[in-house]
């Protein structure tokens, strides 16, 4: 017993000791991490001078702007916490009067306007600097080979970056627009989601990475919500499920997407399995659940018992390839990869899969995005539609505008529509 004793003291004493020893490191203050601290760079450029030549004039006026804002608002809440403590202090009758900047912001706004872009330049690189906030300078490729050139913060989702670019390209105003990251090195793309912070996809790529960012209509970007029947009907015939009218497809947006709890597609089927390192692809049978994909052992049933589960999605985007066929020796070219978005190379924690046919890939890698994503998909979907329908309007309302004002100033001219009949033929 005694023994039992002076270990149980020599014990405490131990911990009493280890404690002491860590006082210090609890007391110190916090060391803010290498991947947390704010930082400035640019995607597609060789460095962060060059993007900024790239940016439009009122592009970099808005950029400088709102870098002067935020500088201003540092400074000013320093100065109130300096006052505030040094009031508290004297616990006089006299206060101090709060900092004016508002002779020097206008002097400081005379003087950029005369600037030329190389001192705008010079001038946005110091405010970059002070910037409390994650900013990058992107290069959007077109379909036509242009490019656009964007600021874009931690705060704005992809959403509103197309927002941007809607007003740049003055493209028509389909929901199908996106913005698709590309990566040579695996030979994979991905359509950012509309709420993704496109800061934070991005923020992974190394500074000398190939990868790119397209602007492009992408039609299956909201296939499972223009056409639900193809995910939630996919056991019955083709004709079967092309036949179904509007009525029919609402009622099922309304059944899968509209309650309190998503419902996943029940997809189930037979994909090839590339093998670690070897350029060997087995088929298995998998089943999509809403936590994750899921195969059946050999010698298993189907039965959800006997299920092991083969990745789960919190972790994983799914991306679509190129001529793997040729590259790993797919059964065909219609396979998708499963990987953590900072996996930028080939990697054995890369999940790699094979369809039969393009239809079997539709299913499978908009099915994923559904049991990933949930109904954020569908806000997206809806807000897409919003968006599409009132810039529409403002289009059309610009035009009439444009069509009438001509038509009043040249009354007797045709309308600009108006397109004369061929020789030969009567005016109806």
């Amino acid at each position: 017993m005694d023994d039992i004793n002076d270990m149980f003291s020599h014990l405490l004493g131990e911990m009493d000791h280890l404690s002491q020893s860590l006082m210090p490191a609890a007391d110190s203050p916090d060391v803010v991490p290498a991947s947390q601290r704010e930082s400035t760079f640019s995607i597609g450029f060789t460095d962060l001078n060059a993007s900024l030549y790239e940016l439009e004039d009122n592009d970099l006026d808005a950029l400088v702007a709102d870098l002067r804002s935020k500088s201003t608002e540092n400074t000013s809440g320093t100065h109130n916490q300096i006052a505030t403590s040094a009031v508290a202090e004297e616990q006089g009758p006299a206060q101090i009067p709060p900092p004016s900047n508002a002779a020097e912001s206008s002097g400081e706004l005379q003087m950029y306007e005369s600037q030329t872009k190389a001192d705008k330049i010079k001038l946005a690189l110091e405010k970059l600097k002070e910037a409390k906030m994650k900013k990058l300078i992107v290069k959007v490729l077109m379909s036509d080979g242009s490019s656009k050139t964007l600021m874009v913060d931690e705060r704005q989702t992809v959403g509103e970056v197309l927002d941007k670019l809607f007003e740049k390209t003055h493209c028509d105003c389909s929901i199908d627009w996106s913005l698709c990251e590309t990566n040579p090195e695996l030979q994979i793309e991905r359509g950012f989601e509309d709420h993704e912070n496109l800061v934070e996809p991005l923020s992974v790529w190394s500074r000398h990475s190939e990868n790119k960012i397209y602007f492009v209509l992408r039609p299956q970007k909201y296939v499972m919500f223009t056409d639900p029947q193809l995910f939630y009907m996919w056991k019955k015939k083709t004709a079967c499920s092309s036949e179904i009218n509007e009525n029919a497809k609402q009622l099922l947006l309304k059944e899968h997407f509209g309650g309190s709890a998503l419902i996943v597609p029940d997809l189930e089927g037979s994909l090839y399995l590339k093998e670690d390192g070897k350029r060997v692809w087995k088929p298995r049978y998998f089943v999509l659940r809403a936590s994750g994909m899921y195969y059946v052992p050999k010698g298993k049933t189907k039965s959800s018992s006997d299920l092991a589960c083969f990745v789960r999605f919190e972790q994983v985007n799914i991306y679509t390839t190129t001529n793997y066929k040729q590259r790993y020796r797919a059964p065909t070219n219609f396979c998708f990869v499963l990987k953590h978005p900072c996996i930028q190379k080939e990697s054995h924690y890369i999940k790699f899969l094979c369809c039969d046919d393009e239809h079997t890939l539709l299913l499978w890698a908009n099915s994923i995005r559904i049991a990933k994503y949930g109904t954020a998909l569908y806000k997206n979907y809806q807000a897409a539609k919003t968006r599409a329908s009132s810039l529409e309007t403002l289009h059309c309302a610009a035009h009439n505008g444009r069509s009438t004002n001509r038509v009043e100033d040249h009354p007797h001219e045709a309308p600009p529509d108006f397109i004369p009949p061929p020789p030969g033929h009567a005016q109806v």
